[in-house]
């Protein structure tokens, strides 16, 4: 799973010399939170975010007359609120990579750029949400079992024969590090087609500890 298969496109961008209440009007007709900005060539020079812009507003408690407010904020443009320093992405980055990205910098977004450093789309927080309910089956009924596994070569081909043995079939797998058992691996599985009681005993047999099987 890429990128690509999960970000906006074509990213909607604005230039640095747009007004920046015309930035706002984009962002919220769009409901969108982040606009790339792009030179004339179409190359990223900067994002603006809806917060940037918000804080650009003015305070109800200004002294400034409602025409001295209207010119006041026709002069400032995107330029002056956008930030330069852009953390981006391409369309063939894995989707965890991206992730990492946005959790390493503490951004809810990534502008998704080609070679040539022009956007291609957008990819945010709630896109990488969405995904990670794909990957784990969110939505979808069966057994949902947590794990921890020794760790080691042959695990997970030992636990999916298992499964398949026992006419079971995997909807989602993903695993996960315990910081305090680094001889075990913690996995979540979720199946279809096969009982609680009968999976839970084969896996406690093999080895594997359940720590927790619902039914979802």
């Amino acid at each position: 799973m890429f990128v690509r298969d999960h970000m906006v496109s074509p990213a909607i961008t604005v230039t640095p010399d747009i007004p920046f209440q015309d930035a706002l009007k984009i962002m919220q007709e769009n409901h969108f939170r982040r606009l790339p900005v792009v030179d004339k060539k179409g190359k990223l020079v900067g994002i603006v975010s809806e917060r940037d812009l918000l804080y650009a507003s003015p305070s109800p408690a200004t002294t400034l007359s409602v025409w001295e407010l209207t010119y006041v904020l026709s002069k400032i443009q995107v330029e002056e609120l956008m930030t330069k320093q852009v953390v981006t992405t391409t369309p063939d980055t894995p989707i965890e990579d991206a992730a990492s990205l946005m959790v390493e910098n503490k951004v809810g977004g990534l502008p998704v750029v080609d070679e040539a450093n022009r956007p291609v789309g957008i990819i945010t927080d709630r896109d990488i949400f969405k995904a990670f309910v794909e990957m784990v089956g969110g939505g979808q009924p069966g057994l949902r079992l947590t794990l921890s596994v020794p760790h080691g070569k042959g695990v997970l081909a030992g636990l999916s024969r298992a499964i398949t043995d026992l006419g079971g079939y995997i909807v989602s797998f993903g695993s996960f590090p315990i910081p305090d058992k680094p001889d075990q691996d913690g996995l979540v599985v979720k199946v279809q087609d096969i009982s609680r009681s009968q999976l839970v005993d084969t896996l406690e047999g093999l080895g594997d500890h359940v720590v927790d099987a619902r039914e979802v």
